[in-house]
């Protein structure tokens, strides 16, 4: 059927006396979008077959043909051969007409006891599903190039900052393995939201299930669901795994785009910690010793759209009664954009971050400044018997005393410290170092080179068990 035909269309034409209107058809149809949905299409569709044939709905000759017709649909779509048609509205009606060309009327037999809603639901279920993996395959890989760079960065001092301002010295492996944290508790609510995706609408047909003696259980079981869901109408209507799924990928984002946030910083001549790779970055077109942080900069602003995706899917959904309504068609283009967005960005950080060159020095330097190691001298001072009341107000005026001579704690001499407290005395030194500031803290969940190893390791045998 051609796109101008004045044809109503054949999958429900028969209740109509006059044709779509040419616009109202281009404007409801959806298959410019969800024809990205074929293969899972293709596979309900052989499910539904199969389970068609064992409960003696279909014969097994139109079991079979009906495979082999579809499988044939199929290699013609993936070579580029396929004809799609506006007129035939969805991805779900422009395959199943092609199936009815090449193996005639046992074609119009693959519908039975089911509908295009609970088709559609179980397409997305089956497209969103093989995406999580995809995707957690990606944050997978990202996770890997973090904790092999903390491994290697263990004993990197930098500063650690609260406020954006110096607080106390960490190391570049402890900050790398605090994004890992974040992109672990990702992984788990992707997994999590997997269970919710993983239910079988099928077999809900419009609304209110169907007649024939279908076995839903066979049917999820050969297209690896966990269980059939268990009310037909809120089976066709269920959009909470699309919301859901949205949501978690807002959050991922969220966290890319603190990660790219701190790495357009750090990038910066301001700060000098990292050098990004140069095939990740572009330059200016006008001054000639710009390279611009592209990569984080775009995940930092494509964030905003998988936000903006998040809340059209809320909206969407708020107001809709039971079963389904046309509405729904809506939820596809926001999902698509959002599973693109956050694959995307997660190969480009994985692909980015092992390869990221920590300048040393630079951070050692800023380390430096600030006087990060202002709590190392409190705590010591509690040690030796202060109230750390008192002991914060002593290294306050140390510190007000550094500012006006340009010292840093570490650099002023014994005397000048002890005009503060007459406690400190020479091994005062050992902790106002920035390596004796973070090896004191050697704790699990410290930033003592020890304990970023260890937790490296910890990391890797989690992402090991996947």
């Amino acid at each position: 059927m051609s796109d101008s035909s004045n044809s109503t269309n054949s999958a429900w034409g028969g209740r109509f006396s006059e044709p779509t209107d040419a616009f109202v058809a281009r404007y409801t149809a959806s298959v410019n979008f969800d024809k990205r949905m074929y293969r899972q299409d293709i596979q309900g569709s052989v499910a539904h077959a199969k389970m068609l044939a064992k409960v003696g709905v279909l014969t097994e000759q139109e079991r079979d043909d009906i495979i082999r017709g579809l499988e044939e649909v199929r290699i013609e779509i993936e070579r580029g051969e396929f004809e799609w048609s506006v007129a035939l509205e969805d991805v779900h009606m422009n395959i199943e007409s092609a199936l009815t060309k090449k193996i005639g009327i046992t074609g119009k037999k693959l519908h039975t006891g089911r509908s295009r809603n609970d088709q559609v639901a179980t397409d997305i279920r089956l497209y969103l599903r093989d995406e999580v993996d995809a995707i957690s395959g990606e944050l997978t890989r990202l996770q890997q190039g973090l904790v092999e760079l903390a491994e290697k960065e263990a004993d990197t001092i930098m500063p650690g900052f609260t406020h954006l301002q110096t607080a106390q010295p960490v190391t570049f492996g402890h900050h790398l393995l605090a994004w890992n944290a974040m992109l672990e508790r990702d992984f788990a609510r992707l997994q999590d939201c997997r269970k919710r995706i993983n239910q079988l609408p099928l077999g809900a047909a419009a609304l209110a299930g169907t007649t024939y003696p279908i076995d839903r259980h066979y049917t999820a079981e050969l297209l690896g669901f966990d269980a059939p869901t268990e009310n037909s109408l809120d089976s066709v209507s269920d959009r909470d795994f699309a919301i859901e799924f949205a949501s978690v990928g807002a959050l991922i984002m969220m966290h890319l785009s603190r990660f790219s946030e701190e790495l357009v910083l750090w990038a910066s001549a301001q700060f000098r910690f990292v050098d990004l790779p140069d095939r990740f970055c572009t330059g200016s077109s006008i001054m000639p010793q710009k390279k611009n942080p592209d990569v984080p900069e775009l995940v930092r602003g494509k964030t905003g759209r998988v936000y903006g995706h998040l809340m059209g899917l809320l909206t969407l959904m708020k107001s809709q009664p039971l079963a389904y309504n046309k509405d729904n068609q809506e939820d596809k283009e926001p999902l698509f954009d959002t599973v693109d967005t956050l694959r995307d960005s997660l190969r480009a950080f994985a692909d980015m971050v092992p390869h990221l060159m920590a300048r040393k020095a630079d951070m050692r330097e800023a380390a430096m400044r600030g006087f990060s190691t202002a709590t190392d001298l409190a705590d010591y001072l509690v040690r030796k018997g202060i109230p750390f009341r008192d002991a914060h107000e002593i290294v306050g005026k140390s510190v007000a005393y550094g500012v006006k001579t340009s010292k840093d704690l570490s650099e002023m001499t014994l005397e000048e410290l002890q005009q503060f407290s007459g406690e400190i005395g020479a091994d005062v030194f050992d902790v106002l170092t920035l390596e004796g500031s973070v090896a004191a803290r050697n704790h699990i969940g410290g930033t003592a080179p020890d304990q970023v190893r260890a937790a490296a390791a910890r990391a890797k045998a989690v992402i090991a068990q996947r």
